[in-house]
């Protein structure tokens, strides 16, 4: 799991859950590289309960499944569900997406991260980006399939010296969704595009242009003498124009 994968999910972790033990299910839990430790469980050490679920048996599956659009659990029964690096390999995402709403708990929190960008990686297909109104399409999918589920937070993260931009979103269930989980990750962390609370009414730090493409422009401008070496500040606050 690349680095910027690893931080979400601890700023996810630190901002919802640090002060619960949780029953935590993980979709797509196994580990390719590292240590079962190093990957997302080991953010969880203190949770009640994990379940990890993937197709292949490995460091980090507890449950081998036959079908990600059917998982082989009761409903409501995670305090959070969490996949992350996993939806860009899912034909149907947006199916296994439902299926993480309803075995999920009133009042539960759903995880999500996925690129935005990044290097093609087949395991075994590679079938989707994510772009920022993918949370809110999520969110009215899962209501127009009656699930009562609500996206709290979502936004772009910086690259961390690698090749990814990641899809970041936080989910709740339930009818007091908002006000029952007021913490919210952008109220402090500063290294995203395109961020959207349940709260605010326009996009935060929203640009058109991906991290890649400002980066590029702004590469053809200082070789042209248009532009001073001092603009990585401009495009990491969302601010670059071609």
């Amino acid at each position: 799991m690349h680095k910027s994968a690893m931080f979400n999910a601890k700023r996810f972790h630190d901002t919802y859950l640090r002060e619960s033990r949780p029953f935590v299910i993980e979709v797509g839990s196994r580990v390719i590289t590292g240590k079962p430790e190093h990957s997302l469980r080991g953010l969880f050490i203190h949770a009640s309960g994990y379940l990890g679920l993937d197709f292949e048996s490995g460091p980090g599956v507890d449950k081998v499944i036959d079908d990600p659009y059917a998982l082989p659990i009761e409903n409501g029964k995670a305090d959070a569900v969490i996949s992350s690096s996993c939806f860009e390999h899912s034909e149907f995402f947006w199916l296994s997406f439902l299926e993480m709403c309803r075995v999920l708990k009133d009042g539960g929190l759903i995880y999500l991260n996925a690129p935005s960008n990044g290097r093609f990686h087949r395991y075994p297909i590679d079938c989707w980006r994510f772009y920022p109104d993918s949370g809110t399409a999520l969110q009215n999918w899962g209501r127009r399939n009656g699930q009562e589920i609500t996206l709290l937070e979502s936004y772009i993260s910086h690259q961390d010296n690698d090749l990814w931009n990641d899809f970041v979103a936080v989910f709740a269930k339930g009818s007091d969704a908002v006000t029952r989980h007021p913490h919210r990750i952008l109220s402090s962390f500063q290294d995203f595009t395109n961020g959207m609370t349940a709260e605010a009414t326009t996009i935060l730090q929203g640009t058109s242009l991906t991290e890649d493409q400002a980066r590029r422009i702004a590469s053809h401008q200082i070789a042209d003498g248009k532009r001073s070496l001092n603009w990585q500040g401009e495009i990491e606050g969302g601010a670059a124009r071609p």
